[in-house]
């Protein structure tokens, strides 16, 4: 595997969790029970997983509707949902089509063109929802009205109302999703890494640029000689555990000296492993999407608070063969 031929991948892979467009809200309901006693106690459990991972969403929207006057703890929100704040984001991401910070400012200047048209002060509001400037206010009222907000009181200006979210679930399973469950002991990657915001959508020109420096800067024929460990393939690591600093990892496994790379720990886990195969990057973004939507809510597994991990095995970007490694937990059990 050449860094030439590895760079095609690389720039198809730049919209990688970044390409949320066309992400479209899921809705989900109830489970039907039956009246065959095996089939009716299968579906009702299934039924009640579906029902306490709802809960557990709207548990975390509900938060955030009550804050939004204030100050938004977005680990406070990933407890209500029961996993990662990583994890969270992104999962609000696949079931409402848009970031969880861009969902937060719209519901905020909804309520501030309210507050606006009731004859409310501009600088007043802006403080109210946690703006510490009349230009950072200006910007997003701008962002999600097209108006400033002294113009919201005019007659006749067209503003825009965005509803809080609730989300009820539905699940389609029309098509088989493959995965596996795997307890890995800890090991060992060597390779660079990058910083990553609290909110995930801001790294969506780091994480790219990495991927470009890796092709393009004759990182790749260095590291890949290292690469002895139990998984073969090259590695992109999301390293984003709440009580460490969130990075971003290009790497393989190798328990080599790393010489002019730095190394990171994976712990051990347990892993949903789901393989992959497409034309990137459309297909694994379609994958993890259909991980968060259709296996999580029925699984009776949660995210666990650990990395998350792709496997790249091949180099052809349009037909690329990949895993995504999850960590999970049961839903008792210590994360």
């Amino acid at each position: 595997m050449h860094a030439s031929i590895f760079f095609h991948l690389f720039e198809t892979m730049h919209g990688m969790c970044y390409d949320i467009e066309n992400r479209n809200p899921l809705f989900f309901g109830a489970f039907p029970q039956r009246k065959n006693d095996g089939v009716s106690a299968i579906l009702k459990n299934k039924e009640l997983i579906e029902m306490d991972w709802v809960k557990q969403l709207n548990q975390a929207l509900a938060y955030i509707e009550a804050n939004l006057e204030g100050e938004i703890h977005l680990e406070r929100a990933a407890q209500l949902a029961c996993c990662s704040t990583y994890h969270f984001q992104r999962m609000f991401t696949y079931l409402a089509g848009i970031p969880l910070s861009e969902y937060i400012r719209r519901r905020r200047m909804t309520k501030a063109a309210l507050d606006l048209q009731n004859g409310a002060k501009v600088l007043d509001v802006a403080l109210k929802y946690s703006y510490d400037s009349p230009t950072a206010f200006n910007r997003a009222f701008r962002g999600v009205h097209g108006v400033a907000p002294s113009s919201a009181k005019e007659p006749g200006v067209q503003l825009c109302s965005f509803q809080p979210i609730s989300f009820v679930i539905t699940i389609k399973g029309e098509i088989a999703l493959n995965y596996r469950i795997e307890h890995k002991e800890a090991f060992r990657i060597v390779g660079i890494h990058a910083p990553m915001e609290k909110e995930i959508e801001r790294n969506f020109q780091t994480v790219p640029k990495l991927w470009e420096e890796i092709a393009s800067g004759g990182i790749l024929p260095k590291l890949l000689p290292l690469m002895n460990g139990q998984l073969s393939g090259v590695l992109g690591v999301c390293a984003c555990g709440e009580k460490e600093d969130w990075r971003y990892w290009i790497a393989v496994a190798s328990d080599a000296p790393s010489g002019e790379f730095d190394a990171y720990t994976i712990p051990a886990f347990t892993w949903a492993i789901f393989p992959g195969s497409g034309p990137m990057p459309g297909a694994i973004q379609e994958l993890e999407k259909r991980i968060a939507t259709e296996w999580l809510p029925t699984s009776g597994y949660e995210f666990a608070d650990g990395p998350d991990v792709e496997v790249y095995f091949t180099p052809d970007p349009k037909q690329a063969t990949f895993e995504v490694w999850v960590p999970v937990c049961k839903g008792t059990e210590t994360k």
